[in-house]
């Protein structure tokens, strides 16, 4: 085989290599079990974590704790199964955590914070908004969504609570600190928040 050749499939098989493991650590779920639509990593924070665990939290920069102190689940999807967008408004709901403090946060695809006017990147215990049964409920969704988008009969619609800009990717995480020792035995106990599209999405 000459120089040339060897040296072509040298490069084809470190290029199948790198993308394979860009994948893996970008798109490919962890190991961990699910809440509905939530994925919580069972080895985040541990220091039982392999390297592929430690590459994907240092990549999503989630500077994980032991699931005593944190448990991370990340949402990729809504209640349809469909990838959750940028430019889609949706609605959270479910009973409250059982934890000591707990938050929401919206992140694009590359786990970066969305620029918003209101400097709101979060929702937490105390600034979540709730119905008269005590349970969360608040949107996530594109501040320039229009009332037409939402429904026939609306004539004005209240800004997300949660901002996010443009038609990429988002990613949902839903951080409990101190969680219940229920949970924190059974991550997948958690009655997790509902995600469901509010109005059309283009």
């Amino acid at each position: 085989m000459s120089r040339t050749r060897l040296a072509v499939w040298y490069a084809l098989a470190l290029s199948a290599g790198l993308a394979s493991a860009w994948l893996w650590l970008t798109r490919v779920g962890p190991s961990g079990v699910d809440a509905g639509v939530w994925r919580v990593n069972l080895l985040a924070g541990s220091p039982n974590a392999d390297a592929y665990t430690r590459a994907r939290v240092a990549l999503g920069a989630l500077l994980a704790l032991d699931r005593r102190e944190t448990l991370y689940y990340i949402a990729r999807t809504d209640e349809r199964g469909e990838p959750l967008r940028a430019n889609c408004r949706y609605r959270l709901e479910g009973p409250v955590p059982a934890a000591r403090w707990w938050s929401v946060t919206a992140y694009d695809e590359d786990f970066f914070l969305f620029e918003n006017a209101a400097r709101r990147y979060s929702v937490n215990v105390d600034t979540a908004p709730r119905d008269a049964a005590g349970q969360m409920v608040f949107d996530v969704g594109p501040e320039d969504v229009g009332p037409e988008d939402v429904s026939p009969e609306a004539t004005t619609i209240a800004p997300p609570d949660l901002p996010t800009r443009g038609e990429g990717t988002l990613l949902l995480t839903l951080r409990l600190y101190n969680p219940a020792l229920s949970l924190q035995r059974d991550p997948a106990a958690l009655a997790a928040p509902r995600i469901t599209i509010v109005g059309d999405c283009p």
